[in-house]
């Protein structure tokens, strides 16, 4: 199986010693029970819903062929929350929409999952990161894309929280994403889509 992972970086592993991030651990560990995942990580910093809009239909398909059996796995959004000149940089209403509109394309071509957007080291930033979650959420549910909740147990993760705040203010280390990593590697839905 081909898995597409789609974001920012938080799906490229900024921060991680070992260069795996979350992305890399889940895809050993499908490959070490037996599924044959060939992981493709596209996640760029400082990426934007509006950005992976952009570009994940092209970057997709070039992995993807008709032929071969595919997933695709989304995860963005704290760069929507973020400010950048004064403004944040994509209002949350935008987000939701952009959201809506890449989902509603995936799903017509290959099983997609989302996994939500985690905390960072600036409360008031993560006010708003809680708030999009529920919102994305509520997208996936309306759709019916699986939807893994991050943000909730990493706001409650001393590991998390800690590599967050004494590393660069919003990317963990290794610890942190081998906290992620766990989430992930035991949400049913993923489970079942790996599973051999």
């Amino acid at each position: 199986m081909r898995i597409c992972f789609l974001g920012d970086s938080f799906i490229n592993g900024t921060g991680d010693p070992h260069c795996l991030g979350w992305v890399g651990r889940v895809s050993a560990q499908a490959r070490a029970s037996g599924c044959d995942v060939t992981c493709y990580n596209l996640g760029i910093r400082r990426n934007t819903s509006q950005d992976i809009a952009a570009r994940w239909q092209a970057e997709a398909a070039l992995r993807l062929p008709p032929e071969i059996a595919g997933m695709l796995v989304f995860s963005f959004g704290v760069n929507d929350c973020c400010d950048e000149d004064g403004c944040r940089r994509v209002a949350p209403e935008a987000s939701v929409a952009t959201t809506r509109s890449i989902l509603s394309e995936a799903v017509r071509h290959r099983p997609t999952l989302m996994v939500g957007p985690p905390p960072i080291a600036a409360p008031d930033i993560n006010h708003r990161i809680a708030a999009l979650s529920q919102a994305l959420s509520n997208v996936c549910r309306d759709m019916g894309v699986p939807f893994l909740d991050a943000f909730t147990p990493l706001s409650a993760n001393p590991v998390w929280m800690h590599e967050t705040d004494t590393g660069d203010g919003a990317h963990p280390g290794a610890g942190g994403y081998d906290a992620l990593t766990a989430l992930v590697s035991a949400w049913p839905d993923w489970r079942r889509a790996v599973s051999a």
